[in-house]
């Protein structure tokens, strides 16, 4: 894989935004939605209504290829699998944090590549630890290396494989956000460190082409460190996860309401709001969170269901997996 140059903005003055005033001309860029849904089981049984949700993740396409992996919670990999997509095109996987509703999925990934034809190495770029969490390194040498829960995919790591898994820890130091920046075959790539309770998280926006997709991760966004990330996005994809009327205090110190959703996407003029990471607990509210998102943002809103893909350019659902629909 061709390095990629790396650089770490030490503050948020020193961030610049190289795209704001492009407009999103990349008519086949677009995002499917693997996974819509938290870390709950999903109780038919009492009522059947709410789709099904895999866990949060989200695949970025170019001209209907792979290219990024944002996430791979629980049943991501057969979402990937129904969108028609080839292991051996991702370019890398983006991790907003270690809960295990964004990366269960990984290991299964890794093994399913085993029977493919990818030979060029695999970026995944994910946060630094803390005393909870180990860091984006060790998390992965712990799940796949030679001492690891699957030792036997070891050879990913260590090259004896056909390709190599090369991990990088982003600084995830909420109480210090830092901005990082890198490129990957003309996608310029940034995160920055969100709240998200004791765990290190990260939101991420990918660009290309004058188009920017902002991947809100779950966050409450304490501290307003996102707010500088989804600056004229087209797509912000932000997690719903939390009501309104929440009374939680720890959920509410892990999660955004909608009204702290709308007013980022406001205030960033975000052309397109899509909400995901759907629970029990917003499942069932939707018509009056899009109420209150609506009378603080102005732009399109639009809420996420496993397969669905959106243009970038013009934040329109386009189809379902790989088939396409008309409205």
């Amino acid at each position: 894989m061709k390095k990629s140059n790396i650089i770490l903005f030490l503050s948020l003055s020193l961030f610049s935004l190289t795209t704001i005033a492009q407009q999103c001309t990349h008519q086949d860029l677009d995002v499917v939605v693997l996974g819509s849904g938290g870390p709950e089981i999903q109780l038919f049984r009492n009522n059947p209504s709410p789709p099904p949700r895999a866990s949060a993740s989200y695949l970025v396409r170019e001209n209907g290829k792979a290219a990024f992996l944002v996430d791979f919670g629980t049943g991501a990999l057969q979402n990937f699998a129904r969108s028609g997509a080839k292991i051996e095109d991702v370019k890398g996987i983006l991790i907003t944090h270690f809960h295990v509703d964004h990366i269960n999925d990984l290991p299964a990934l890794v093994k399913a590549s085993f029977f493919s034809s990818r030979h060029h190495d695999l970026a995944i770029y994910g946060p630094t630890g803390n005393e909870f969490i180990p860091d984006t390194e060790q998390f992965i040498t712990r799940l796949l290396g030679e001492k690891g829960a699957y030792s036997y995919l070891s050879g990913f790591l260590t090259g004896d494989e056909s390709y190599q898994i090369q991990p990088t820890s982003v600084p995830a130091d909420k109480t210090a956000p830092m901005h990082f920046h890198t490129e990957i075959d003309g996608f310029q790539l940034s995160a920055i460190a969100t709240e998200h309770g004791l765990l290190p998280a990260l939101a991420w926006r990918i660009e290309k082409g004058g188009c920017r997709i902002v991947f809100s991760g779950d966050t409450s966004n304490q501290g307003n460190s996102l707010d500088r990330l989804v600056q004229e996005a087209d797509l912000f994809i932000a997690h719903n996860a939390v009501p309104e009327t929440s009374q939680d205090n720890v959920a509410n110190k892990l999660h955004m309401r909608p009204s702290e959703i709308a007013r980022i996407a406001q205030q960033g003029n975000v052309k397109n709001l899509l909400l995901s990471h759907l629970m029990r607990r917003t499942e069932h509210v939707k018509a009056q969170t899009k109420n209150i998102i609506q009378a603080r943002f102005d732009g399109k809103i639009a809420f996420a269901n496993d397969c669905d893909v959106y243009a970038v350019a013009t934040g329109i659902r386009k189809g379902q997996c790989d088939n396409k629909i008309s409205d």
